[in-house]
C-alpha cells in the first residue's frame, strides 16, 4: 500500500540531498554464533568473527547491510551491531527486528545507516525451510515533509542449499511464495532480492520464478545481466561469490573461487529510476573478487589487489562466501514522488447476475490499465489490458467461470501504480 504522510520532520541528524548515494551489501556470514559439530568456537569463533566483519564493514561502509547465517537469538543481532557496525565512532546503525516462523536455527537481519534511512515495516513473505523477510525503508530526504516519500523494499532470502532435483524444487517452492505474496499483497516500487540462493545456473526454476515475465511489476532484474551456467563456468569468474579457499577449515567450504550462490537483483523501477532511486551501472560487484581466482583462494597469486591486504584476509578468513554491493542514486525532487505518481481512487466492483463483473476505478492521467485476478493461493486466473482516461474509468470482465470464493483483482497502470480489490462470489 502507499502511504502519504503529511507530516513535519525536523531531523537531528543529517538527511539524504540531491544525487546522495545509497551503497547495499548483502552477506553470507557463515553461521555467525551458530555451532555446530563442524563449525565450533575453534574454527568459527563469534568473537573473532567480530572484527574480521568490522574491517570489511570498515572498507564498505553500506547504509543497508543485509545478511544470511547469524544466530536467532538476539544476543548475536545486538552483538554483531555493537561489535562489528557502531564501532570506532559510528552510532548511526539500526538493525530490524527478528524473524523466525520456520523456527530456523539461522535467520536473516537488516543493518541500516539511521542518518538516511528509517525503517518502516518488516513482515515475512513466506517461511518454507527459512523465513524470506521484507523490510520496507524510507529516505529521510529534504522533500519528506511535502509527502514525497521515497520508499526501497529489500527481501532478504537464503534459499535451500545443494544440488539434487529436490533442492533445486524447494528453492523454487521459496521463491514462487515470496513472488505470490508480492502479487496479492503489495504495490509495486522499489524492490530489491538479496541473499544466498544456493544457484548452480539461471536456468534454475527458483531463479526463473525470478526473472519471470509474467510477475510484472514484480519481476526482478539481475543488474550486471549475467545469465549462464555459473558453476564450474571460468566465463563467470568474476561474479563467483563461493568458495574463498581451496581447503576447508572444518567450517568453512573449500574448493576454490567457481560458484554465484549470492545475489541482489532488482525491479525495473530502480534499473529505470522511476521511483527516486536508481541503480547505478557499473558499481554491482562482489567484494574482493578480481575474476583472476577461478578455482583458487582468493588469496593465492597472482596477488588479489581488489581490495587492501587486511580485507582480503578478514573475507578468506570470515565467511567461503563474499559479500556483493551494489550503490542506488537518489535525486532530490525526481519523478520518484510518490505525490507525482498517477494513482487510483474511488475503486470497487460489482457482479451482475449474468456472471460479469464491473470494476470502476478513477484514474489521475491518461494511462494504460491491466487488471488481473487471482486466487487466494496466488494462481493468476484472467488478465486484460485497456487504455484508461483521466477521471471514472469502468472495466467488464467475464467472472461466470469462477467459483464461489474469494479473488484478488489487481489494476495496474503503465507505470505500475497498483490498486487492489477484493472479489466475493
Amino acid at each position: 500500500m502507499r502511504y502519504i504522510y503529511a507530516l513535519v520532520f525536523i531531523w537531528s541528524a543529517v538527511t539524504v540531498t540531491a544525487q546522495d548515494t545509497l551503497r547495499v551489501m548483502h552477506y553470507n556470514l557463515l553461521n555467525y554464533g551458530n555451532y555446530t559439530s563442524y563449525c565450533t568456537t575453534g574454527n568459527n569463533n563469534h568473537e573473532d568473527k567480530d572484527g574480521l566483519i568490522r574491517t570489511i564493514i570498515d572498507y564498505e561502509l553500506p547504509d543497508i547491510f543485509t545478511v544470511n547465517e547469524i544466530n536467532r537469538y538476539e544476543f548475536y543481532h545486538n552483538r554483531l551491531l555493537n561489535s562489528a557496525l557502531n564501532t570506532g565512532g559510528r552510532t548511526w546503525y539500526k538493525r530490524g527486528s527478528i524473524s523466525n516462523q520456520a523456527l530456523s536455527d539461522l535467520v536473516n537481519m537488516l543493518y541500516y545507516n539511521s542518518e538516511k534511512l528509517v525503517l518502516k515495516s518488516h513482515e515475512v513473505v513466506q517461511a518454507q525451510l527459512r523465513d524470506i523477510d521484507l523490510f520496507t525503508l524510507y529516505l529521510k530526504t529534504a522533500n519528506l515533509s511535502r509527502g514525497d516519500t521515497i520508499y526501497l523494499h529489500c527481501l532478504v532470502a537464503h534459499l535451500k542449499a545443494g544440488s539434487t532435483a529436490s533442492d533445486e524444487a524447494e528453492r523454487s517452492v521459496m521463491t514462487t511464495n515470496a513472488i505470490n505474496y508480492l502479487k496479492m499483497h503489495k504495490q509495486a516500487g522499489n524492490y530489491l532480492i538479496m541473499g544466498d540462493f544456493n544457484t548452480y545456473s539461471s536456468s534454475e526454476a527458483c531463479y526463473q520464478d525470478l526473472i519471470d515475465l509474467s510477475n510484472g511489476a514484480f519481476r526482478f532484474f539481475d543488474p550486471v545481466n549475467k545469465a549462464g551456467n555459473w558453476s564450474g563456468n571460468s566465463s563467470f569468474a568474476q561474479v563467483h561469490t563461493q568458495s574463498v579457499t581451496t581447503a576447508s577449515n572444518g567450517c568453512l567450504s573449500g574448493g576454490g573461487m567457481d560458484d554465484r550462490f549470492d545475489h541482489i537483483m532488482v525491479t525495473s523501477q530502480l534499473i529505470n529510476g522511476t521511483l527516486g532511486l536508481t541503480y547505478v551501472p557499473g558499481s554491482y560487484r562482489a567484494v574482493g573478487q578480481d575474476g583472476k581466482h577461478f578455482n583458487k583462494s582468493i588469496t593465492d597469486s597472482p596477488a588479489n589487489t581488489s581490495v587492501p591486504a587486511g580485507v582480503l584476509t578478514a573475507l578468506v578468513s570470515n565467511s567461503d562466501h563474499l559479500p556483493v554491493r551494489m550503490n542506488l542514486v537518489y535525486n532530490d525532487g525526481s519523478p520518484g514522488a510518490i505525490a507525482e505518481l498517477p494513482f487510483f481512487s474511488n475503486t470497487g466492483s460489482f457482479t451482475t447476475a449474468g456472471g460479469e463483473t464491473m470494476v470502476f476505478f478513477t484514474a489521475k492521467t491518461n494511462t494504460s490499465v491491466s487488471l488481473e485476478i487471482y486466487a487466494t493461493t496466488g494462481q493468476l486466473l484472467t488478465s486484460l489490458s485497456q487504455a484508461a482516461t483521466a477521471g471514472r474509468n469502468e472495466i467488464t470482465v467475464n467472472t461466470s467461470q469462477l467459483r464461489r470464493g474469494v479473488y484478488l483483482i489487481r489494476i495496474s497502470d503503465s507505470r505500475w501504480q497498483t490498486a487492489l480489490l477484493k472479489l466475493v462470489k
